[in-house]
């Protein structure tokens, strides 16, 4: 048998590492001021400022050697200020109130003004633009739904002359007995007489009289409760509307007629002499006045005044003057003054020939003040 025998020295092959001088040693070899290296290199690389820059091939090293806390170590992020609370929706809120309200309001419009007035109590003129229906949706133009709602406010007004008397007609416009009537209606009168459309009879006193327009103001005595008309606005009237006139001709208190508007603007000139004014009255027939050149109803006298009117063809006759010209929609749109009656022999061919016209509502209007004030012939 053979053995291998290996002599001290013999065969040795030199060891390639050197010897571990720490092996056993616990001293670590690495600096212990530094921090360990992360397990892996960051993907972003810090600038210094305040942004974090992606690292790119064209990205410069950080401060420091890499690996070192120079190239890793980031400043903590500021913290942001929270968000203030928005309050914009809440403030909206009275607002979006406030909006609806006013829309609602609009809706309702001068429809209601005549309701407002009598639950306040208030004695106010009501007045309105022609879109404002006094009668029910659905019944505009029905004439006779517009006479249900506005013959209360039209009156039969009597006047007592010396020797004789007038009767015409007026329009309520105050729940406490405001009427509107023509001058020529109350003219020279020593007392007058006022029927409502319910038979209730009171006393009125002249309250101011303008005889260039043909308007006088009467108020009633003790009078509270009254239906007040609503006043529309006259230059929203076209000519072909619809229109009925109320009024008391012939002393027929509450007589309803229908037509059209035929014609608008038409210089009507009328008679201001108070004493021509009675002499016709007491004489029965219709009031004079001059239209075209012409004269219609007698002589208007030496003392006229002219004015802008609307003409109708509904049936007007003596009596219906002062009374209401009203629209559609039940407002008043003129006062009945002047119509002609055909002068005839035999009554078999008196009656109205669809010539009347109507001081526009507008004129009314502007001249209340004055009027409540005495007028322009104080």
């Amino acid at each position: 048998m053979t053995e291998s025998i290996r002599r001290d020295g013999e065969y040795e092959t030199p060891n390639p590492y050197p010897a571990n001088p720490y092996q056993g040693n616990p001293v670590s070899p690495v600096n212990p001021e530094w921090p360990p290296p992360p397990a892996y290199r960051p993907a972003d690389v810090y600038d210094g400022g305040t942004a974090l820059l992606p690292r790119t091939p064209e990205t410069p090293e950080a401060p420091g050697t890499p690996g070192t806390p120079e190239a890793f170590a980031q400043p903590a992020p500021e913290p942001q200020p929270a968000p203030e609370p928005r309050k914009r929706a809440k403030a909206k809120g009275p607002f979006a109130l406030l909006a609806a309200v006013a829309i609602v309001a609009a809706a309702i419009g001068g429809g209601t003004a005549y309701g407002i007035q009598e639950l306040t109590g208030k004695n106010e003129t009501v007045a309105s633009s022609t879109t404002t229906s006094v009668v029910p949706t659905g019944k505009t133009g029905d004439v006779a739904t517009i006479a249900a709602a506005v013959s209360p406010s039209v009156v039969e007004v009597s006047a007592t002359l010396n020797g004789g008397a007038s009767t015409g007609s007026g329009v309520i416009i105050s729940s406490d007995g405001e009427i509107v009537t023509n001058n020529h209606v109350i003219a020279g009168a020593s007392s007058i007489k006022v029927t409502t459309s319910d038979g209730t009879s009171y006393t009125a006193k002249v309250v101011g009289t303008d005889s260039k327009k043909d308007l006088a103001l009467i108020k009633l005595e003790n009078a509270s409760g009254l239906k007040a008309a609503t006043l529309g606005d006259s230059d929203g009237v076209q000519v072909g509307d619809t229109v009925v006139a109320i009024g008391s001709p012939e002393g027929l208190t509450g007589t309803v007629t229908s037509g059209i508007v035929s014609a608008l603007d038409r210089d009507v000139t009328v008679s201001t002499d108070e004493s021509q004014q009675q002499q016709q009255q007491q004489g029965g027939g219709g009031w004079p006045f001059e239209f075209g050149g012409r004269e219609f109803n007698g002589d208007t006298g030496s003392s006229t005044t002219t004015y802008k009117a609307i003409q109708t063809d509904a049936s007007l006759n003596p009596g219906n003057s002062g009374g209401a010209l009203i629209d559609a929609n039940g407002n008043i749109i003129g006062i009945n003054s002047a119509m002609y009656s055909a002068a005839a022999e035999s009554s078999s061919d008196a009656g109205s020939v669809g010539l009347g016209f109507a001081i526009p509502i507008n004129t009314v209007k502007a001249d209340l003040a004055t009027l409540r004030a005495g007028g322009s012939d104080s």
